[in-house]
């Protein structure tokens, strides 16, 4: 058993990083400036996207977008009930009500065809998740969107880089929000990115800037003016230069964390495959995972313990492991303003009851990730039935 406690998801943090920072600290600009712009345009070019904007994070450009796009009081929202609350939070804060729908057994990403039943005369967009870095069925969701007049809003804050038939997340012009959380795949510690046409970008940054005007992020620049304008009650959900410093390296190093991420995955699915008692997570054949999370299940039957004693048992190893989700739907707030039951969502909430996600990222050793493994088999040998 190891000797010192594996954390989760640390981030992986290099020199040029620090002294990109550094640089920052000692420049004229800390805040909202030209590395932030430098930020934006790095990312747009590495997922082929129209246009890009830095924000604070993820759950911002989800905020933005929705307003951007107009979403607002008595309108509806389809979305997943197997995502961190911030995907549906962000429903309820400009007073349209989330329709939650049900997930596929394999992905745990949105089924189409219960968002297609979930349509009705007040819908007016679909934010898409996709769970554990796994693109959902992009053409299916879209398709229907188009077909019925809808605003299609992806959660991308998995997503960060996976592919969908070849296609980057986030190089369409509907919106697509990415978290550079410092669980993520790459970090700026705190910080997010919205991608989508630049119209759609345009009304975003006014929107992520108080309401002001275009370009009054640079009105003290020597080239800058002092003169601004109010459009709307905007929020305050701009990146800083110190973020951006950041992620202008993370994100020269994404490909490097990748090969290793994969290489991660690789390892746990081939000392996992064999053991009758996990399910292990799938990758279709027609995407490229961003593999943010490894998230195993348990397979019901098969085990004397359930899955939380199997993380708790973990944590007695010294493995670091979490839960990834608790369904929206269990949620005291969303559970008692909608009447809602766990079987309501029997395919989320079956998969919860039994999920839990083990350590990936880019600074696990290959001791390391054999710790996990002997583990995770040590478990289910003792307790198999």
């Amino acid at each position: 058993m190891r000797k010192t406690f594996l954390p989760f998801s640390p981030p992986l943090i290099g020199e040029a990083e620090v002294r990109e920072v550094v640089d920052t600290l000692h420049s004229d600009w800390i805040t909202t400036g030209p590395k932030t712009r430098a930020f934006e345009k790095a990312f747009a070019r590495y997922v082929d996207a129209p246009s890009a904007l830095a924000l604070n994070s993820c759950t911002a450009g989800l905020h933005t977008a929705l307003l951007a796009l107009g979403v607002g009081a008595g309108d509806e929202v389809v979305t997943t009930p197997m995502t961190f609350a911030a995907s549906v939070n962000v429903i309820e804060h400009v007073g349209a009500r989330p329709v939650l729908v049900d997930v596929e057994a394999d992905t745990l990403n949105l089924d189409p065809d219960k968002v297609a039943a979930a349509v009705g005369p007040k819908t007016r967009a679909v934010v898409a998740v996709h769970y554990a870095g796994h693109p959902v069925e992009l053409d299916a969701i879209r398709g229907l969107a188009e077909a019925d007049g809808l605003a299609l809003i992806e959660d991308a804050a998995h997503a960060l880089p996976a592919r969908y038939k070849g296609q980057c997340i986030g190089s369409g012009d509907n919106a697509a929000s990415f978290s550079f959380y410092a669980t993520k795949n790459m970090t700026t510690a705190e910080g997010g990115m919205l991608t989508g046409s630049p119209e759609l970008l345009e009304q975003a940054r006014v929107v992520a800037l108080h309401g002001m005007s275009r370009n009054a992020w640079n009105r003290y620049d020597e080239k800058g003016s002092w003169y601004y304008e109010v459009m709307m009650p905007g929020f305050k959900y701009n990146m800083t230069d110190i973020q951006a410093a950041i992620g202008l390296h993370q994100l020269d190093r994404l490909e490097g964390f990748q090969r290793r991420r994969r290489e991660v995955v690789a390892a746990y699915h081939e000392g996992f495959g064999d053991m009758e008692a996990l399910e292990l997570p799938v990758e279709r054949r027609e995407v490229e995972s961003a593999w943010h999370l490894y998230v195993l299940r348990l397979r019901p039957g098969r085990l004397r313990i359930g899955r939380d004693a199997f993380v708790r048992e973990l944590g007695e190893r010294n493995i670091g492991a979490s839960v990834h989700f608790i369904p929206i739907h269990l949620h005291p707030f969303y559970r008692d303003k909608y009447g809602y039951t766990p079987d309501d969502f029997p395919v989320a909430f079956s998969n919860y009851e039994r999920m839990l996600s083990l350590p990936l990222n880019p600074r696990l050793s290959d001791e390391d990730v054999a710790d996990v493994i002997e583990a995770v088999r040590d478990i289910v040998t003792h307790h198999a039935r």
